[in-house]
């Protein structure tokens, strides 16, 4: 059994199974409701139990012999880091800035975070989701964001 691989493999289900518990247990403290008639706790409750599941698959793995040696590799430090950036950007000025600009800025960073992605590619893809998203969350779904925000003194 290689054991760096194994010791991976359990902390990585161990992290899985830690998260699905606290959005399962969070969960219960609001209205669950029924499979037809979900509350605002069923989904996260059902989301959870599927991680926690993954989880224990994974756990489960690492104490499966295996003969491959694989190793981490290098960081990807880029990626990370503009990943990370453009979850927090969204989160942070998603209300403020609006739909349209808080999209294209974080499709523009996640594009951006493969070294394979050029600007051009990267804007083309930061386009187009942000066309995407509009037409699903704005028009589809017509949930109430507004498309430009407070921050940019003008709204749609």
């Amino acid at each position: 059994m290689n054991g760096k691989r194994a010791v991976t493999d359990i902390l990585a289900g161990l992290i899985f199974v830690a998260f699905g518990l606290a959005f399962a247990i969070t969960s219960l403290g609001y209205e669950l409701g029924t499979p037809l008639r979900m509350g605002p706790g069923y989904f996260p409750l059902v989301l959870g139990g599927i991680l926690v599941f993954l989880g224990l698959l994974i756990v489960g793995k690492g104490f499966i012999p295996s003969s491959s040696a694989e190793g981490f590799g290098s960081v990807p430090w880029r990626a990370l880091v503009l990943i990370v950036l453009a979850v927090l950007f969204f989160g942070s000025t998603v209300r403020g800035l609006g739909l349209v600009p808080t999209t294209a800025v974080t499709a523009l960073l996640t594009a951006l975070a493969s070294y394979r992605t050029g600007i051009l590619a990267a804007l083309a893809i930061a386009a187009g989701l942000t066309v995407l998203c509009v037409l699903v969350f704005l028009l589809a779904l017509q949930l109430q964001l507004p498309m430009f925000g407070p921050w940019l003194s003008f709204s749609s």
